[in-house]
């Protein structure tokens, strides 16, 4: 009579995974964003073919397959000379550009993903990027770990603002906040009747002129070269259009918006993915700024937020002063990477690594 095996006499192999990359923006691009991090979510299929609409380039995507299942999804376009074979991740410079890792992508699926992109370019340009993003560190480890040269440069300081001691009912906004909000409020009103608007999902993309509107009065649209502008046709319109064709997105995209006498005077616009906000553009008319009215809606907006269950607002880097009187905390620096494939591309990177550190600034 045999003796019955135990499971534990069984050997486990490991996952089966294969790596390919494919001409276009894959449909697993979307699979992998609803099986990664909640705060990658908002990339999908959607939001690069926005990019390529807006900004360019011809994708060809990395995809990796773990047990039959896209576990990784990276679109990848031309950078510099073609000569060089560097490629880059496209995206929208805000709230940054990353891609799509499933939460229970292996090792063995990293490191597929970096020998089947080795065999088509000598480099991959990555970020802006958070020190914590969970598939740029990810494949960053792996790739020095496999001998490739991966090179960072500074962009800057992330802050962010936790909304949980709100929910756990200490006051806030405090009394004090609360009065001088009131006052300015009233004041502002001595302009004509105050609209306060939240807008989402179908709202998309007609209510871009309002927020188009407050921008064109603003203080960047004067005093800058206006390549920040997120909501003109000379700034950065033509993504946000595309990117909304995606219901998903759409519902994704919150925007707060003040009008004064059916004038819009302010607005803030932001990603909401579930537990986490991230704070792309706020902005307000000088005509008003005596009565404070970004800081009047952005407060709002934070108390919106809070109540439909964000945790916590990514404000991005720069501008520190006004995050901080509301509360923000500087967290994760901000860089670009560049990774490099073993051999003469990361010796090469290797030597040259300290200029692209120095190169470190905002660019688009």
């Amino acid at each position: 009579m045999s003796k019955p095996m135990l499971l534990a006499d069984f050997v486990r192999l490991p996952p089966i995974v294969r790596g390919d990359v494919v001409e276009g923006l894959a449909a697993a691009i979307d699979i992998v964003a609803e099986r990664g991090a909640q705060s990658h979510r908002f990339l999908r299929f959607g939001w690069y073919a926005a990019a390529l609409a807006a900004y360019g380039g011809q994708a060809r995507t990395l995809v990796v397959e773990q047990e039959d299942a896209p576990v990784l999804a990276l679109p990848f376009v031309p950078l510099g000379p073609r000569a060089l074979r560097l490629a880059t991740i496209p995206g929208c410079y805000w709230p940054f550009r990353s891609f799509g890792l499933a939460l229970d992508a292996g090792e063995a699926a990293l490191k597929t993903a970096l020998s089947t992109l080795g065999a088509h370019v000598n480099g991959l340009r990555i970020g802006p990027v958070h020190d914590d993003d969970p598939a740029a560190t990810a494949l960053i480890a792996a790739a020095r770990a496999s001998g490739w040269a991966a090179i960072d440069r500074p962009i800057g300081q992330n802050w962010s603002l936790d909304l949980r001691p709100a929910a756990d009912g200490q006051p806030w906004p405090r009394n004090s906040t609360l009065r001088k909000n009131r006052f300015h409020e009233k004041h502002l009103a001595e302009h004509g009747a105050l609209d306060w608007r939240f807008l989402s999902g179908t709202d998309w993309p007609a209510a871009f002129a309002g927020l188009g509107a407050v921008e064109q009065t603003s203080w960047i649209a004067h005093a800058t070269d206006r390549t920040d502008m997120k909501f003109t046709t000379d700034g950065h319109l033509a993504f946000w259009h595309a990117a909304v064709a995606d219901p998903v997105l759409a519902g994704m995209f919150r925007a707060a918006l003040l009008s004064v006498e059916g004038a819009p005077a302010a607005f803030s616009f932001d990603i909401d993915t579930g537990a986490l906000l991230y704070a792309i553009a706020n902005s307000y008319d000088p005509h008003f700024a005596k009565q404070s009215p970004g800081k009047l809606l952005y407060w709002r907006n934070l108390v919106a937020a809070q109540a439909r269950g964000i945790q916590r607002v990514d404000w991005g880097a720069g501008d520190s002063g006004y995050k901080q009187v509301i509360g923000a905390t500087a967290d994760a620096q901000i860089r670009d990477w560049i990774l490099l494939r073993p051999g003469l591309p990361a010796t090469i990177g290797r030597l040259l690594g300290r200029l692209w550190r120095r190169s470190g600034q905002r660019g688009h």
